[in-house]
């Protein structure tokens, strides 16, 4: 069968034939016309053409042909607006040619193609606009080429398609490729049965059988987003009234500064600043609608400061007994059947871990916990719903211990096994189950898990320079940060296939000491201290691979 005329809606099938061109003069009103010339390597009808062996796309063809056939042709490139001088084209075919790539508007100015053939052809890449214009078009097929994905929306504006075929191709059935399943639930177009070449969980599956939640394409991921020019020991998240604030702790400027969230520049500015003396830790607690600091310095004692509402700053209410805070190194802050805490780790060799109570009007020491071990940090967590603190020192294996409700004491029960030389712990949940990130500065850091009478060993991370380890959770999303001083900072990602954590970002930050997390207006922001260099603040942002 051969290429119908004019009227090419009703083509079903074609067979390559080669046309011989009668070369004839017409005489018209008594003037001679010449007819109109059929290019070099092709031969042409009154209207079809079959080029063979061409360099490249011809610019010259009889302005009545509406078929064009390339066949072996010698161009590896369709390039934009290469059949312009063509507009009545109504079917266009390439097969057994070197195409290897489809440029943006290649087929821009055929507003009457309906058929469009690149078949058995080398094409492995194909520009995102490769198609615009084509309105008309009611057949597609890239059979049998290179291609292992497809720019997404490649089909946009191409209402009027019936056939797409994809077949012969080694199709990736990755994110990249989520539009097409997509726009394949929702076109009128059919597609013949294609299969995915990969990745291997896709392998050999049928593209026309996934569903778009077959894919998991979001991702993310920790960007820079403000650099605050000053070094910091430690960081804070707080929300008092109706609003959140960070603190930081500046050693060297001793000083707690307090930033709030600008909500028309969109960033981080400074709120109010407590003068002190060799800051190491400023801890907010909110007690009864009341915002507290406990501010804990090296040299000249550590005190507590109250924010005055009236008279909008902060007032020192009470100082530290210095004599059990000699060299205080973390403070943690938590609630026991409604009663107010908070513990400050010592880390002197004659100072004592020691846990404080509110009364109603300050706070007194209600128990010395752990004296002499000099305790470089201290967590408090719940086990089995009973309340713990695990203590960390650079004398001993981290100490475990729970609370007693009815002498409303802590006391020791058990320590962390082969676990020397910890500076910090902190905790974690997936899915209910409890886990622990423990720091070491050289050596292996580690994660454990919680097995109902002990922690055992899940997972060990080379530690260089580390003195912070920290677990933050987003939503669904658990991470855990392993700082380092002498190389980038570490985030990992849990991976709840695998059980564990994965290698996700790398961030620059400057001998990180601590991390923390504020939410503001549906965002979340990172904030990173750096003792020897400028604070930084990531932003967390979601990212879909599929876009």
């Amino acid at each position: 069968m051969g290429y119908p005329g004019r009227a090419v809606r009703g083509w079903k099938g074609w067979t390559l034939l080669v046309w011989v061109a009668a070369v004839s003069f017409v005489f018209a009103d008594g003037r001679r016309v010449r007819p109109a010339r059929c290019p070099a390597g092709c031969t042409c009808t009154k209207d079809n053409a079959l080029c063979e062996n061409v360099g490249s796309v011809p610019h010259t063809f009889p302005s009545d042909v509406v078929s064009l056939s390339f066949v072996k042709s010698g161009f590896n490139e369709i390039v934009g607006g290469s059949f312009v001088h063509t507009p009545a084209l109504q079917l266009l075919l390439f097969t057994a040619n070197s195409l290897d790539l489809i440029d943006e508007d290649a087929f821009l100015g055929l507003p009457h193609l309906e058929y469009l053939f690149i078949e058995n052809n080398k094409i492995a890449s194909i520009s995102p606009n490769a198609f615009r214009g084509l309105k008309t078009l009611i057949h597609l097929s890239l059979a049998y080429n290179n291609l292992e994905t497809l720019p997404k929306d490649v089909f946009r504006g191409m209402d009027a398609l019936t056939k797409v075929d994809l077949r012969g191709n080694n199709l990736i059935c990755d994110c990249n490729l989520k539009w097409l399943v997509e726009w394949m639930h929702h076109t009128n177009a059919t597609l013949d049965q294609i299969y995915c070449s990969g990745p291997p969980v896709q392998q050999g599956k049928k593209i026309n059988d996934l569903l778009p939640h077959s894919f998991d394409c979001i991702i993310a991921e920790f960007a820079s987003y403000q650099s605050l020019k000053f070094e910091s020991i430690s960081v804070g998240a707080f929300g008092f009234g109706e609003d959140q604030y960070v603190v930081f702790a500046q050693p060297f400027a001793g000083t707690c500064s307090f930033l709030e969230w600008d909500h028309v520049e969109m960033t981080f500015r400074t709120y109010d600043t407590i003068e002190s003396t060799s800051t190491v830790v400023c801890k907010p607690t909110v007690i009864d609608n009341h915002l507290f600091v406990i501010v804990a310095q090296l040299f000249g004692g550590s005190h507590i400061y109250k924010r005055d509402t009236s008279a909008n700053k902060f007032i020192k209410i009470q100082d530290i007994d210095i004599l059990k805070i000699r060299k205080p190194n973390d403070i943690e802050t938590f609630v026991i059947d409604g009663e107010s805490f908070f513990v400050i780790a010592d880390s002197s060799k004659a100072g004592s871990t020691t846990v404080y109570k509110w009364n109603g009007n300050g706070f007194y020491s209600h128990q010395s916990v752990h004296p002499w071990f000099r305790d470089t940090d201290v967590e408090y967590l719940e086990i089995s719903n009973k309340p713990h603190l695990i203590l960390s020192s650079s004398s001993q294996r981290p100490v475990v211990y729970q609370w007693n409700r009815n002498q409303k004491q802590f006391e020791r029960r058990t320590d962390i096994p082969d676990m020397e030389d910890v500076f910090s712990v902190k905790h974690f949940r997936v899915k209910g189950e409890l886990f622990i990130c423990l720091t070491r500065f050289i050596g292996d850091s580690k994660v454990m898990r919680w097995d109902g009478a002990m922690f055992k060993e899940v997972q060990t991370f080379p530690s260089r320079g580390s003195m912070v380890f920290q677990p933050v959770s987003i939503g669904n999303w658990q991470y855990a940060i392993l700082g380092s001083d002498y190389s980038l900072t570490q985030v990992y990602q849990w991976d709840a296939e695998r059980g564990q954590f994965v290698m996700s970002q790398e961030l620059n930050i400057q001998a990180p000491r601590a991390f923390s997390l504020v939410s503001i207006d549906d965002r979340v922001f990172l904030l990173a201290s750096s003792f020897k260099g400028k604070t930084q603040i990531y932003e967390h942002l979601m990212i879909d691979l599929s876009n």
